[in-house]
C-alpha cells in the first residue's frame, strides 16, 4: 500500500519553500481534535487580493483529511468560512467527495476532471486475486491483451482468487477495461454500453458488477 514516509512528509507536506506558493502566502494548518484525539487536519495557503472595493482573495486548500465524516465536514466548513475570501480552490479531490453534497449553493461549484491513479494489469491473475470483493460469487473473463500476452485468455475470479480456467467465459473485455474496472471505480456495465467489453452469458455483467462494487470510489491524495 502506498505511504508517506519521514522524507516525504518533511520534504512533500511540511515543507514550505517561497518557490512553491505562487503568490500566495506560507501554509497554515488547522487541526480538528475531539475527546483527546486528531481526527483529521486541512493544510491551505491565503492569496490575499482587493479590486474595485471589495476582495478578491484566494484560498487554495492543499489537502483537507478526516478520520469520520464529522471531521471532514466541521474542517471543510471552517475553511469555507474564512472571512474575505471570494474564491476557495482545491485539488485531487475524489469524484464521490462529500463536498459536492454539502454545499448550500452547489451549483457555484466549478470542477474540472483529470488524471489519477493509472492502473496497467502485468498479471491479472495476481491483480484480481490482491483485491477484496463486495460478494461471493463467480465470474470466468476472456481477458485480451496484445502487449503482455501471458495475461491472454481466461481467467475464473471465485472466492477471491483468479486462477487460468478452461471454463465458457461469460465476459470478454480487454486489460485496458479490466484495469478500469480493478478498484470499483467503473462498472462493467459502462464499459460495456461505452463498446470496451461484451457480456456473453446473461446476468454476467450484473454479477460482475456486485463483485467489484465498492462504497467509495478509488483515490490517490498524492501525485508520484
Amino acid at each position: 500500500m502506498f505511504s508517506r514516509n519521514d522524507v516525504w512528509w518533511e520534504n512533500r507536506e511540511i515543507a514550505d519553500p517561497e518557490e512553491r506558493r505562487d503568490g500566495a502566502g506560507p501554509k497554515r494548518w488547522v487541526a480538528y481534535e475531539r475527546g483527546g484525539s486528531i481526527e483529521g487536519y486541512a493544510v491551505y495557503r491565503h492569496r490575499p487580493g482587493f479590486e474595485a472595493g471589495t476582495t478578491n482573495a484566494e484560498l487554495r486548500v492543499l489537502e483537507a483529511l478526516g478520520t469520520t465524516p464529522e471531521a471532514l465536514r466541521d474542517l471543510w466548513a471552517y475553511l469555507l468560512a474564512v472571512d474575505w475570501i471570494a474564491t476557495v480552490k482545491s485539488y485531487l479531490l475524489p469524484p464521490d467527495h462529500p463536498l459536492f453534497l454539502l454545499l448550500a449553493t452547489p451549483r457555484r461549484m466549478r470542477y474540472r476532471m483529470g488524471d489519477g491513479l493509472w492502473v496497467r494489469l502485468v498479471d491479472v491473475g495476481a491483480a484480481l486475486s490482491g483485491r477484496s470483493y463486495s460478494g461471493e460469487g463467480s465470474i470466468v473473463f476472456d481477458v485480451a491483451d496484445e502487449f503482455c500476452p501471458w495475461n491472454e485468455g481466461r481467467w475464473r475470479l471465485e472466492g477471491g482468487r483468479a486462477e487460468r480456467s478452461k471454463d465458457e467465459p461469460e465476459l470478454s473485455v480487454p486489460v485496458q477495461s479490466l484495469g478500469s474496472a480493478l478498484l470499483g471505480g467503473v462498472s462493467f456495465g459502462a464499459l460495456r454500453r461505452a463498446g470496451r467489453g461484451a457480456e456473453l452469458k446473461e446476468g454476467a455483467i450484473e454479477r460482475a458488477d456486485a463483485l467489484f462494487r465498492w462504497d467509495r470510489h478509488p483515490w490517490c491524495p498524492e501525485i508520484f
